[in-house]
Parts: C-alpha cells; sequence; structure tokens
C-alpha cells in the first residue's frame, strides 16, 4: 500500500536578489503565504522588512517593487531563503517540515558572490536551517553568521525600534552605507 501523500503542497521560493557586488546575503527561511501569493519577497502588510530598508537604504515600501529591488542591489545587498522547496502548512516558519525542505545552491551563490563576507538571518529558523543543512559543506570559516530579530509580524514580541537598531547595526558593520 503506498504512503498517504503529504495533505501540504510543495513551495517553491524565489530567485536570489542578486548583484555581482553585493556585500551581504539576507537570508529568511521561506516566503509566507503573502509574499508567495504576490511573487514578491516580504509582501505581508505587517512585515518590517521594507520599512526597515527603507528607513537604512532608501528601499521604501511606497516604491514599487522593482525599484525597492534595485535600490538593495545598488547598496550591496542580496536577499534568497535557505530553502528553494518546503512542505508547510500557513505561513509560520515552525511550520516547515525539515524532512520535506531542499536548501538553495549556496556553493554556487557564494562562487559567484566571492565578496559576500557577512550572512544575515531574519529570524531564528532561517539561521537554524543554514547551519544546520548549508554550512558544513560550504566549508568557508571566513563568512560572518548573524541571527537578526526576524521582521516578520509573527515576531510581536520585539519592539520595531529594536528590530530596526539590530538591523541597522548589522547592514553598518558589514560595510552597507545606512541612511542617518
Amino acid at each position: 500500500m503506498p504512503p498517504n501523500p503529504s495533505p501540504n503542497p510543495t513551495l517553491h521560493s524565489f530567485a536570489p536578489i542578486e548583484a555581482p557586488d553585493a556585500k551581504v546575503l539576507v537570508l529568511g527561511s521561506m516566503p509566507g503565504v503573502a509574499s508567495l501569493t504576490a511573487g514578491r519577497y516580504y509582501a505581508h502588510p505587517q512585515n518590517r522588512f521594507w520599512p526597515i530598508m527603507g528607513s537604512l537604504v532608501g528601499a521604501a515600501p511606497e516604491l514599487d517593487y522593482p525599484r525597492r529591488l534595485d535600490i538593495l542591489r545598488a547598496a550591496g545587498v542580496a536577499l534568497w531563503d535557505v530553502f528553494a522547496e518546503c512542505e508547510r502548512e500557513g505561513s509560520l516558519d515552525s511550520a516547515i517540515r525539515d524532512d520535506t525542505a531542499v536548501v538553495n545552491d549556496f556553493a554556487g551563490f557564494l562562487a559567484r558572490h566571492r565578496q559576500v563576507r557577512t550572512v544575515l538571518f531574519n529570524g531564528a529558523k532561517a539561521e537554524h536551517a543554514f547551519r544546520r543543512f548549508v554550512l558544513e559543506p560550504l566549508a568557508r570559516p571566513d563568512l560572518i553568521l548573524r541571527r537578526l530579530p526576524s521582521t516578520s509580524p509573527a515576531n510581536a514580541s520585539q519592539r520595531n525600534e529594536t528590530k530596526w537598531s539590530a538591523w541597522r547595526e548589522a547592514l553598518r558593520e558589514a560595510g552597507i552605507a545606512v541612511l542617518d
């Protein structure tokens, strides 16, 4: 008798937002339902990613999406997710089924972007998954890995000012020019 199929469809992430001279790679785990539906990173209206990027590098949420991506690229910030695909019910990272997860090709990405020295994790799940599934095979001891407060609306326990301050400090330390 064949096993019961999973009730959850396989979700697929987006291509990376990248520039040849990127210095920083920001990683989420897997886009949420709102982002997958819209076909855009951080599309949920309550996610703080674009407001934070707006205040720090000028990629404000009121700009159209392609313009925000251009500004991120010009600032030296690449954007991607740890997982290329996975099963998950809903949008919560805690619902990602690790046994169904396939990670993105970080060896290839980092080979194309040798100047990326800092990986910033947008939340705990992205960091945990990267360390568990990606880090050892990469053999890149020069990478600076830093978990930041998740910009997700599910992370409501931290104040927006706390999130903004942590992101500002991390981008500055990585050599990204931030707005004052």
